[in-house]
Protein backbone atom coordinates (compact mmCIF):
# COMPACT_ATOMS: atom_id res chain seq x y z
CA UNK A 1 0.00 0.00 0.00
CA UNK A 2 1.46 3.35 -1.08
CA UNK A 3 1.42 6.67 0.73
CA UNK A 4 -1.31 9.24 0.03
CA UNK A 5 -1.58 13.04 -0.02
CA UNK A 6 -3.61 14.98 2.54
CA UNK A 7 -6.55 15.93 0.31
CA UNK A 8 -6.98 12.33 -0.81
CA UNK A 9 -6.76 11.20 2.82
CA UNK A 10 -9.39 13.67 4.03
CA UNK A 11 -11.81 12.46 1.36
CA UNK A 12 -11.08 8.84 2.26
CA UNK A 13 -12.02 9.49 5.90
CA UNK A 14 -15.19 11.32 4.84
CA UNK A 15 -16.06 8.32 2.64
CA UNK A 16 -15.75 5.96 5.61
CA UNK A 17 -12.24 4.58 5.11
CA UNK A 18 -9.34 4.48 7.56
CA UNK A 19 -6.26 6.69 7.28
CA UNK A 20 -3.05 6.29 9.24
CA UNK A 21 -1.55 9.73 9.81
CA UNK A 22 1.32 11.32 11.71
CA UNK A 23 1.00 13.33 14.88
CA UNK A 24 3.78 14.84 16.95
CA UNK A 25 3.41 11.97 19.45
CA UNK A 26 2.97 8.78 17.38
CA UNK A 27 1.12 7.77 14.20
CA UNK A 28 -2.65 7.39 14.58
CA UNK A 29 -5.20 5.21 12.76
CA UNK A 30 -8.05 7.57 11.98
CA UNK A 31 -11.74 7.31 11.09
CA UNK A 32 -14.67 9.73 10.96
CA UNK A 33 -15.58 10.06 14.65
CA UNK A 34 -19.33 10.14 13.96
CA UNK A 35 -19.33 7.17 11.54
CA UNK A 36 -20.03 4.05 13.61
CA UNK A 37 -19.12 1.58 10.86
CA UNK A 38 -15.81 3.31 10.10
CA UNK A 39 -14.88 3.52 13.78
CA UNK A 40 -15.73 -0.15 14.25
CA UNK A 41 -13.09 -1.00 11.65
CA UNK A 42 -10.43 0.67 13.85
CA UNK A 43 -11.19 -1.89 16.56
CA UNK A 44 -11.23 -4.69 13.98
CA UNK A 45 -7.92 -3.73 12.35
CA UNK A 46 -6.10 -3.19 15.66
CA UNK A 47 -7.66 -6.12 17.50
CA UNK A 48 -8.67 -3.54 20.12
CA UNK A 49 -11.34 -4.28 22.75
CA UNK A 50 -14.46 -2.26 21.95
CA UNK A 51 -14.79 -1.02 25.53
CA UNK A 52 -11.41 0.71 25.20
CA UNK A 53 -12.21 4.36 24.36
CA UNK A 54 -10.78 6.35 21.47
CA UNK A 55 -9.40 9.88 21.41
CA UNK A 56 -11.11 12.32 19.04
CA UNK A 57 -8.79 14.73 17.21
CA UNK A 58 -10.35 18.14 16.50
CA UNK A 59 -9.25 21.25 14.64
CA UNK A 60 -9.11 23.69 17.55
CA UNK A 61 -10.26 24.46 21.08
CA UNK A 62 -13.20 26.32 19.53
CA UNK A 63 -14.70 22.89 18.78
CA UNK A 64 -14.65 21.81 22.44
CA UNK A 65 -18.26 22.80 23.04
CA UNK A 66 -19.41 20.57 20.16
CA UNK A 67 -17.90 17.47 21.75
CA UNK A 68 -18.13 18.13 25.49
CA UNK A 69 -20.33 19.81 28.10
CA UNK A 70 -19.89 21.17 31.63
CA UNK A 71 -16.34 22.12 30.72
CA UNK A 72 -14.46 23.61 33.70
CA UNK A 73 -12.56 26.87 33.34
CA UNK A 74 -9.23 25.13 33.99
CA UNK A 75 -9.79 22.89 30.94
CA UNK A 76 -10.10 25.96 28.73
CA UNK A 77 -6.88 27.28 30.32
CA UNK A 78 -5.06 24.01 29.53
CA UNK A 79 -6.36 24.12 25.95
CA UNK A 80 -5.15 27.71 25.57
CA UNK A 81 -1.70 26.89 26.92
CA UNK A 82 -0.99 23.51 25.30
CA UNK A 83 -3.08 23.15 22.14
CA UNK A 84 -2.12 22.41 19.46
CA UNK A 85 0.08 19.88 21.22
CA UNK A 86 0.57 16.49 22.88
CA UNK A 87 -2.28 16.75 25.40
CA UNK A 88 -5.67 14.99 25.57
CA UNK A 89 -8.46 16.36 27.78
CA UNK A 90 -11.05 13.96 29.18
CA UNK A 91 -14.38 15.75 29.54
CA UNK A 92 -18.06 14.98 30.00
CA UNK A 93 -19.29 14.02 26.54
CA UNK A 94 -21.92 15.91 24.55
CA UNK A 95 -24.81 14.37 22.63
CA UNK A 96 -22.60 14.31 19.52
CA UNK A 97 -20.39 11.61 21.08
CA UNK A 98 -21.71 8.06 20.96
CA UNK A 99 -20.87 4.89 22.89
CA UNK A 100 -18.75 3.48 20.05
CA UNK A 101 -16.19 6.24 20.73
CA UNK A 102 -16.23 6.21 24.53
CA UNK A 103 -16.55 2.51 25.34
CA UNK A 104 -19.97 3.42 26.83
CA UNK A 105 -18.43 5.85 29.33
CA UNK A 106 -19.92 9.31 29.84
CA UNK A 107 -16.57 10.96 29.07
CA UNK A 108 -14.63 11.64 25.87
CA UNK A 109 -10.95 12.30 25.20
CA UNK A 110 -10.25 15.28 22.91
CA UNK A 111 -7.00 16.52 21.38
CA UNK A 112 -5.77 19.16 18.94
CA UNK A 113 -2.56 17.76 17.40
CA UNK A 114 0.42 19.97 16.50
CA UNK A 115 1.93 18.00 13.59
CA UNK A 116 1.46 20.03 10.37
CA UNK A 117 0.22 17.01 8.39
CA UNK A 118 -2.34 16.15 11.07
CA UNK A 119 -3.44 19.81 11.23
CA UNK A 120 -3.83 19.96 7.45
CA UNK A 121 -5.76 16.68 7.42
CA UNK A 122 -8.21 17.92 10.07
CA UNK A 123 -8.75 21.22 8.27
CA UNK A 124 -9.34 19.56 4.90
CA UNK A 125 -11.67 17.05 6.56
CA UNK A 126 -13.58 19.98 8.09
CA UNK A 127 -13.89 21.61 4.67
CA UNK A 128 -15.67 18.43 3.53
CA UNK A 129 -18.09 18.68 6.46
CA UNK A 130 -16.16 16.43 8.85
CA UNK A 131 -16.37 17.06 12.58
CA UNK A 132 -13.50 15.12 14.17
CA UNK A 133 -11.20 12.15 13.59
CA UNK A 134 -11.12 9.29 16.08
CA UNK A 135 -7.63 7.82 16.21
CA UNK A 136 -5.73 5.49 18.52
CA UNK A 137 -2.14 4.58 17.68
CA UNK A 138 -1.69 2.86 14.30
CA UNK A 139 -0.49 -0.53 15.54
CA UNK A 140 -1.86 -3.82 16.79
CA UNK A 141 -3.45 -3.45 20.22
CA UNK A 142 -0.99 -3.65 23.11
CA UNK A 143 2.07 -3.52 20.85
CA UNK A 144 4.68 -0.83 20.19
CA UNK A 145 3.29 2.40 18.77
CA UNK A 146 4.71 3.50 15.38
CA UNK A 147 6.67 6.72 14.98
CA UNK A 148 7.29 6.44 11.20
CA UNK A 149 4.94 5.58 8.34
CA UNK A 150 6.99 2.55 7.27
CA UNK A 151 6.26 0.85 10.60
CA UNK A 152 2.52 1.42 10.11
CA UNK A 153 2.74 -0.12 6.67
CA UNK A 154 4.76 -3.11 7.90
CA UNK A 155 2.36 -3.85 10.76
CA UNK A 156 -1.08 -3.00 9.38
CA UNK A 157 -0.98 -3.10 5.57
CA UNK A 158 -2.24 -6.68 5.54
CA UNK A 159 -5.27 -5.67 7.61
CA UNK A 160 -6.26 -2.61 5.58
CA UNK A 161 -8.59 -2.65 2.58
CA UNK A 162 -8.56 -0.82 -0.77
CA UNK A 163 -9.55 2.75 0.03
CA UNK A 164 -7.67 2.88 3.32
CA UNK A 165 -4.58 5.10 3.18
CA UNK A 166 -1.34 5.97 4.96
CA UNK A 167 0.05 9.51 5.21
CA UNK A 168 3.82 9.87 5.56
CA UNK A 169 4.84 12.81 7.71
CA UNK A 170 8.31 11.75 8.75
CA UNK A 171 9.35 10.78 12.26
CA UNK A 172 7.17 11.78 15.21
CA UNK A 173 8.79 14.61 17.16
CA UNK A 174 7.74 13.61 20.71
CA UNK A 175 7.78 9.83 20.35
CA UNK A 176 5.39 8.85 23.16
CA UNK A 177 1.63 9.26 23.35
CA UNK A 178 -0.12 12.39 24.61
CA UNK A 179 -0.61 13.29 28.23
CA UNK A 180 -4.21 12.43 29.15
CA UNK A 181 -5.78 14.74 31.73
CA UNK A 182 -9.07 14.12 33.53
CA UNK A 183 -11.01 17.39 33.54
CA UNK A 184 -14.29 16.11 34.99
CA UNK A 185 -13.67 17.12 38.62
CA UNK A 186 -12.80 20.22 40.65
CA UNK A 187 -9.12 19.96 39.64
CA UNK A 188 -7.22 18.05 36.93
CA UNK A 189 -5.71 14.59 37.30
CA UNK A 190 -3.19 12.94 34.98
CA UNK A 191 -4.48 9.62 33.64
CA UNK A 192 -1.50 8.93 31.35
CA UNK A 193 1.83 10.82 31.51
CA UNK A 194 3.34 12.41 28.43
CA UNK A 195 5.28 15.47 27.30
CA UNK A 196 2.92 17.83 29.15
CA UNK A 197 4.10 17.20 32.70
CA UNK A 198 2.41 17.45 36.10
CA UNK A 199 4.28 20.66 36.93
CA UNK A 200 3.22 22.21 33.61
CA UNK A 201 -0.43 21.35 34.31
CA UNK A 202 -0.25 22.79 37.82
CA UNK A 203 1.45 25.98 36.60
CA UNK A 204 -1.16 26.44 33.87
CA UNK A 205 -4.20 25.89 36.08
CA UNK A 206 -2.96 27.09 39.47
CA UNK A 207 -4.50 23.95 40.93
CA UNK A 208 -3.10 20.99 42.85
CA UNK A 209 -3.51 17.78 40.87
CA UNK A 210 -5.94 15.17 42.13
CA UNK A 211 -5.15 11.46 42.27
CA UNK A 212 -6.23 9.65 39.10
CA UNK A 213 -9.68 8.06 39.03
CA UNK A 214 -8.98 4.39 38.29
CA UNK A 215 -12.56 3.85 37.07
CA UNK A 216 -12.00 6.01 33.97
CA UNK A 217 -10.75 3.89 31.06
CA UNK A 218 -8.33 5.64 28.70
CA UNK A 219 -5.90 4.61 26.00
CA UNK A 220 -2.70 3.02 27.26
CA UNK A 221 -3.96 2.53 30.81
CA UNK A 222 -3.70 -1.25 30.91
CA UNK A 223 -0.95 -2.78 33.07
CA UNK A 224 0.53 -4.56 30.02
CA UNK A 225 0.99 -2.39 26.91
CA UNK A 226 3.55 -0.96 24.45
CA UNK A 227 5.20 -4.38 24.24
CA UNK A 228 7.63 -5.74 21.63
CA UNK A 229 8.08 -9.48 21.02
CA UNK A 230 11.36 -9.33 22.95
CA UNK A 231 11.25 -9.57 26.74
CA UNK A 232 11.83 -6.13 28.28
CA UNK A 233 13.93 -6.00 31.46
CA UNK A 234 14.35 -2.81 33.47
CA UNK A 235 17.50 -1.61 35.23
CA UNK A 236 19.28 -4.95 35.01
CA UNK A 237 22.82 -5.69 33.88
CA UNK A 238 22.69 -6.66 30.19
CA UNK A 239 24.50 -9.78 29.06
CA UNK A 240 25.93 -10.71 25.68
CA UNK A 241 23.18 -10.94 23.06
CA UNK A 242 20.83 -8.54 24.86
CA UNK A 243 19.63 -5.30 23.35
CA UNK A 244 20.26 -2.13 25.34
CA UNK A 245 18.40 1.17 25.59
CA UNK A 246 20.08 3.72 27.84
CA UNK A 247 21.32 7.28 27.90
CA UNK A 248 24.57 7.82 26.01
CA UNK A 249 26.52 8.11 29.27
CA UNK A 250 25.86 4.40 29.97
CA UNK A 251 28.62 2.24 28.48
CA UNK A 252 27.73 -0.71 26.26
CA UNK A 253 29.08 -4.00 27.67
CA UNK A 254 30.87 -6.41 25.33
CA UNK A 255 28.49 -8.44 23.16
CA UNK A 256 25.47 -6.24 23.94
CA UNK A 257 23.57 -4.71 20.99
CA UNK A 258 23.07 -1.00 21.50
CA UNK A 259 19.56 -0.07 20.30
CA UNK A 260 19.54 3.59 21.33
CA UNK A 261 21.95 6.08 22.94
CA UNK A 262 19.86 9.20 23.55
CA UNK A 263 21.69 12.22 24.91
CA UNK A 264 18.79 13.34 27.15
CA UNK A 265 15.31 12.35 28.31
CA UNK A 266 13.58 13.97 25.34
CA UNK A 267 15.71 12.03 22.87
CA UNK A 268 14.99 8.93 24.94
CA UNK A 269 11.27 9.41 24.32
CA UNK A 270 11.83 10.11 20.61
CA UNK A 271 13.91 6.96 20.12
CA UNK A 272 12.16 4.53 22.48
CA UNK A 273 9.61 2.88 20.19
CA UNK A 274 11.95 2.72 17.20
CA UNK A 275 14.49 0.98 19.44
CA UNK A 276 11.94 -1.58 20.64
CA UNK A 277 10.90 -2.26 17.05
CA UNK A 278 14.53 -2.64 16.02
CA UNK A 279 14.95 -5.30 18.72
CA UNK A 280 12.19 -7.32 17.07
CA UNK A 281 13.65 -6.81 13.59
CA UNK A 282 16.94 -8.18 14.89
CA UNK A 283 15.18 -11.13 16.53
CA UNK A 284 16.47 -10.32 20.00
CA UNK A 285 15.06 -12.29 22.92
CA UNK A 286 15.73 -9.67 25.59
CA UNK A 287 15.98 -5.88 25.80
CA UNK A 288 17.43 -4.18 28.86
CA UNK A 289 16.25 -0.60 29.41
CA UNK A 290 18.00 1.69 31.90
CA UNK A 291 15.29 4.08 33.07
CA UNK A 292 15.88 7.81 32.75
CA UNK A 293 15.52 9.93 35.88
CA UNK A 294 13.62 13.16 36.38
CA UNK A 295 10.09 14.58 36.48
CA UNK A 296 9.99 15.74 32.86
CA UNK A 297 9.12 13.45 29.92
CA UNK A 298 11.12 10.77 31.75
CA UNK A 299 7.92 10.07 33.74
CA UNK A 300 6.20 9.02 30.50
CA UNK A 301 9.21 6.97 29.36
CA UNK A 302 9.26 5.09 32.65
CA UNK A 303 5.51 4.50 32.41
CA UNK A 304 5.77 3.02 28.89
CA UNK A 305 8.74 0.81 29.75
CA UNK A 306 7.10 -0.56 32.89
CA UNK A 307 3.99 -1.45 30.92
CA UNK A 308 6.11 -3.10 28.21
CA UNK A 309 7.95 -5.05 30.92
CA UNK A 310 4.63 -6.38 32.25
CA UNK A 311 3.68 -7.97 28.93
Amino acid sequence: MGFADVSEAAKAIKDGYLVAFPTETVYGLGADAINALAVDRIFEVKGRPRNHPLIVHITSAESLDDWAKNIPDYAYKLAKDFWPGPMTLVLERSELVKDFITGSQNTVGLRVPRHPVARDLLLKFAELGGRGIAAPSANLFGKVSPTVAADVQAELAGRLIPGDLILDGGSSEVGVESTIIDCTKSAPAILRPGAITASMVQESTGLTLLERDETIRVSGSLKSHYAPKAKVLIDQDPISGDGLIALASYETPTGVIRLASPKDNYEYAQQLYAALREADRLGLMRVVAVLPEGDDIAVAVRDRLRRSESA
